[in-house]
């Protein structure tokens, strides 16, 4: 099983920005209850989609240098990443589903 990547202001350049597969990023907050609601899906996802995307989680509180270059006002947001640039962004606890078929999307 693949745990989620813990992204941080210090490792975003070289985790999501120049990763040469896709990137989901969720930005979350501990306090957060919708981001605990979405955590086990974007866990599994994280395995399902091992060595073809990177799955990963970046703490707001901790990060605000990356949550604000991102505009992140809402939390859980979540963000696809290819090739460096966002192609794809998911705001509030969504089913499962739903962010595996954007994800699926941008392989």
């Amino acid at each position: 099983m693949s745990d989620p990547i813990i992204f941080t202001d210090d490792n975003f350049e070289s985790e999501v920005l120049t990763a040469d597969v896709p990137v989901l990023v969720d930005f979350w907050a501990e306090w957060c209850g919708p981001c605990k609601m979405i955590a086990p899906s974007v866990a599994e996802l994280a395995t399902e989609f091992d060595g073809k995307a990177k799955i990963g989680k970046l703490d707001v509180d901790n990060n605000q240098v990356t949550a604000s270059k991102y505009g992140i006002r809402s939390i859980p947001s979540l963000l696809i990443f290819k090739e460096g640039k966002v192609v794809e962004q998911i705001v509030g606890a969504v089913p499962k589903n739903q962010i595996q078929s954007k994800l699926e999307a941008n392989m």
